[in-house]
């Protein structure tokens, strides 16, 4: 599932998501590559052929969206249908446009979407990676982790409370 087309503003700038298209593939994996890079070398992992095939070889444009800020492709995230929920995968900004909010603006239009229609969302992120407060802040808790990876959840929020 695409997310629809939302404009929105993150301090100042107007965003929208778009749908990717295969001739995305390499400016993406181009992206993976660069925001990566210092988590996958501060654990060792940092191979530059590898961190770009990896992307190549699970790139979906009908489950991409593209990040677009004032125009310009900011970013990228994939939701794909997994377990029943939906699986949260290549979100990447660029560095230029991350800690501005940008994130948490795009992040908070796909758990909108989620919560509608009653979608559990799982990913997992690096360890020590920054984007793991993110994914806190907007409710996600560790399911399970490892030396390299972190699993975490995020059940709809249906707006129910539950019984005490």
């Amino acid at each position: 599932m695409v997310v629809p087309i939302r404009f929105g503003s993150a301090h100042g700038s107007s965003w929208a998501l778009r749908s990717a298209r295969t001739a995305d593939v390499e400016v993406i994996a181009e992206l993976r590559a660069t925001v990566m890079r210092t988590d996958l070398e501060r654990l060792g992992r940092y191979d530059e052929h590898r961190v770009r095939q990896r992307l190549r070889d699970s790139f979906s444009a009908r489950h991409t969206s593209v990040i677009m800020v004032d125009g310009e492709l900011a970013g990228c995230v994939t939701l794909r249908p997994a377990d029943g929920g939906q699986l949260l995968e290549h979100f990447y900004l660029a560095p230029h446009h991350q800690g501005r909010g940008l994130g948490s603006a795009v992040l908070r239009t796909l758990l909108e979407s989620a919560d509608a229609h009653g979608t559990t969302i799982r990913l997992n992120v690096l360890q020590g990676s920054a984007a793991r407060r993110l994914y806190e802040r907007h409710g996600f808790v560790v399911e399970l982790q490892d030396p390299i990876d972190v699993f975490m959840v995020r059940p709809a929020n249906t707006g129910a409370t539950p019984n005490a």
